[in-house]
Order: C-alpha cells, then structure tokens, then sequence
C-alpha cells in the first residue's frame, strides 16, 4: 500500500489516500473529499516500480 494525494475536482482541496500496488498498473475508484464530501472518481497509474505515477480526479458523472 502506498500513499498518495489527489487535488478535489471540486473544491481543489488535496486529499490523501491509499493505492493498492497489487491492484494493478491501472486502477479506478470513486472517493469522496474530506472537505466537500463531493464523490471524485479517481483514475490511477502506477509504475512498472510500484510507484504512483499519476493521480487524476474528476467530477463524478450522473
């Protein structure tokens, strides 16, 4: 498990969480902003190393 920030699609308040290596290179999930409570669909990469490379965040969809 690593941990890692993503900035809130909404409100642009940095959040931390936890990405599961074993999860795969590519993972999604929804979390919802500690400030806002707004839901953020998160779109994660990580490394050939297991590494967090990129965490993208946006506004959950209806």
């Amino acid at each position: 498990m690593l941990e890692s920030n993503f900035q809130c699609a909404y409100c642009g308040h940095v959040n931390a969480t936890t990405v599961d290596r074993s999860a795969g290179l590519h993972q999604s999930c929804v979390e919802d902003c500690e400030i806002c409570c707004r839901p953020n669909v998160l779109e994660i990469d990580v490394d050939a190393k297991g590494r967090v490379a990129t965490i993208t965040a946006t506004q959950e969809s209806n």
